[in-house]
């Protein structure tokens, strides 16, 4: 599991650029609805989650140049989100987006990782969570953080989740306790997004999600979450965070005995095909 700090930071995104970012998902939008076409069939058609669509329609996320191709040519939208492509290329380089001082080593190998492991027992991972329940987590805290920030985290969040649709993209792989999936985290309709979107994810060809279903009497990581990640040309690291207590391990040992855990948790989780089976049916699919 992986959480931001409570701590303010002060340096958000680059304010021309999220304009940019903004004025792209209106015209999303705005070609959306003259198509008559809704954000999860637009999704649907295109291959990505609602959530994802939607996202991009607020400028919280950033449009790949790939869906810029592809929803042009869906939405008959005659070269204008093509001609885009530049400028949000440019603008993301340029783009600002910061962590707490504490979370910026592990955010920067995260984005230059080529494999990635989650062990997560009270939330999703923060790379798999929609903007609604990334908001949630945020919202909940104690102390109270003041909207400003809240808004900070849930886009510096949603912005590493491009490291998900990159090319190349990293191995990325999650065993996600099953009651992670029945807790209603924000409510019906939150929990029934992030489920779609798991959903989604578990269709990459690069990411595999398993589910530690609540029938399992015992396994080797009791003791609490972690993350595991190979940096490109780096060596193995993991991650462990608790309440405000976060620590990068790079002792070899500490690790080797972290990632066989994590082997035997994918051995004791249901396959990916049994978990993408559980998560509809909770999602309500099936």
């Amino acid at each position: 599991m992986v959480l931001e700090s409570t701590v303010r930071d002060d340096d958000g995104p680059d304010e021309a650029a999220s304009d940019l970012f903004r004025v792209v998902g209106r015209q999303i939008r705005l070609l959306r609805e003259r198509a008559d076409l809704t954000q999860r069939e637009l999704g649907e058609r295109l291959g990505y989650s609602e959530d994802l669509i939607r996202s991009l329609e607020r400028g919280r996320r950033t449009a790949q140049p790939e869906f810029l191709d592809a929803a042009d040519e869906l939405l008959g939208a005659g070269g204008l989100l093509r001609a885009a492509k530049e400028d949000v290329t440019r603008a993301k380089a340029r783009a600002r987006v910061r962590h707490p001082a504490w979370f910026r080593d592990y955010a920067r190998l995260e984005a230059d990782a080529v494999e990635i492991s989650f062990f997560s027992t009270l939330t999703y991972p923060g790379l798999l969570q929609t903007e609604g329940y990334a908001r949630t987590t945020f919202m909940s805290r104690q102390p109270l953080l003041d909207e400003a920030t809240i808004e900070q985290r849930v886009s510096a969040r949603l912005a590493r989740q491009e490291t998900l649709t990159r090319w190349p993209s990293p191995m990325v792989s999650a065993v996600i306790d099953e009651s992670v999936l029945r807790r209603s985290v924000g409510g019906h309709e939150v929990r029934t997004g992030q489920l779609t979107h798991m959903r989604y994810l578990a269709g990459l060809r690069s990411t595999t999600i398993q589910v530690l279903p609540m029938g399992c009497e015992d396994h080797p990581a009791l003791e609490g979450p972690f993350v595991l990640l190979t940096p490109k040309g780096g060596q193995p690291l993991a991650y462990l965070e608790v309440q405000s207590t976060n620590r990068l391990v790079t002792d070899a040992e500490e690790v080797r005995i972290l990632a066989a855990r994590y082997g035997s948790i994918r051995g004791q989780a249901l396959s990916p095909r049994e978990s993408l089976a559980l998560i509809e049916e909770l999602a309500g699919e099936r």
